[in-house]
């Protein structure tokens, strides 16, 4: 695949200080930065997310990584049989999704190698793989920090002309779809580093950051809820589609925020089907069950009011 990484978004909130708050607490490495943007880096994969001042919350840019010229090149003649304006520079392409409004920059970068995490020894029937010893976790007390963004998913009114945009015009890949509902999009090896469903209005529904294992979803999780459990959504659980473990929290902006781990990883696309899901598949494989909240946002009117607003 050309594309390689999803590498960075800006989100715009009405409290960027305070939500921003939420990231460190998150376990996302805050930067010092120029003028009033609060960026922050994963441990892996350096500057991946900022925050400036908007009205209401959206996504306003996403940042893609991809191999050479020749990438960019055909990323930009695609944007144009779409008739979708782009500016080809030195290193970069940069298009506005028309019906979203988001920001899509597709740069020249070298691929993420991310250092071999040790794989978690697990004990299981007839299955000795920690013998005699206690679980590492039992020793764990550090915070957990994020290796890397995972993706982020999209709510929007027009979700095919969205999706036309990123698979046609950008050229991401389609992993699978939920019927009638959504669809999940890939620029990586990752199962999905974009998601797009309908919605009334154009919102970002959720980020999500890639952690070592299951126990550090857990542990993420529970020491943000220690601080306020009012932040929690939905979890712990693990997905049907992607196949990841989760959990999700909600940032003070609204905005939902997912720990993750074992993500499904499609190396080479001939061997890889996607297909469509329905019923509570769609969402999850095992967990409790989603709330309404997670499904349509509480702010999802003042949303719509704000979009209207500021248009």
């Amino acid at each position: 695949m050309a594309l390689h990484q999803l590498r960075s978004l800006t989100i715009g909130v009405p409290d960027p200080a305070g939500t921003a708050a939420f990231y460190a607490d998150f376990g996302l490495i805050p930067l010092d930065t120029q003028g009033a943007a609060h960026a922050f880096a994963t441990s892996d994969a350096g500057e991946q997310l900022r925050f400036v001042h908007a009205p209401y919350r959206r996504l306003l840019a996403m940042e893609i990584g991809a191999d050479d010229p020749d990438d960019l090149g055909r990323v930009h003649r695609s944007l144009g049989r779409l008739g979708v304006p782009s500016e080809l520079r030195a290193g970069t392409v940069h298009a506005v999704e028309p019906a979203s409004r988001t920001e899509v920059t597709v740069r020249l970068a070298p691929r993420l190698s991310q250092p071999a995490v040790p794989a978690t020894a697990y004990n299981g029937p007839g299955r000795l793989e920690r013998a005699t010893v206690r679980a590492d976790v039992v020793g764990r007390t550090g915070p957990v920090v994020p290796r890397k963004l995972g993706h982020c998913v999209l709510g929007t009114p027009e979700p095919e002309a969205v999706r036309r945009f990123f698979v046609e015009g950008i050229g991401f890949k389609v992993s699978d779809e939920v019927k009638d509902t959504a669809v999940f999009l890939r620029c990586s090896a990752d199962h999905h580093n974009l998601l797009i469903q309908y919605a009334p209005v154009d919102y970002l529904h959720h980020t999500s950051w890639q952690v070592d294992d299951t126990d550090e979803v857990g542990r993420g999780a529970m020491r943000m809820l220690e601080t306020d459990p009012g932040r929690h959504v939905w979890g712990f659980g693990r997905h049907c589609i992607g196949s990841n473990f989760f959990w999700y929290l909600r940032d003070p902006a609204g905005n939902f925020a997912e720990y993750y781990s074992d993500m499904d990883t499609i190396v080479d696309d001939a061997l890889w089907s996607p297909q469509v899901w329905e019923g509570h598949k769609g969402l999850y494989l095992w967990g409790p069950p989603p709330p309404p909240s997670f499904l349509n946002p509480e702010d999802l009117a003042a949303l719509m009011a704000g979009a209207h607003g500021s248009g």
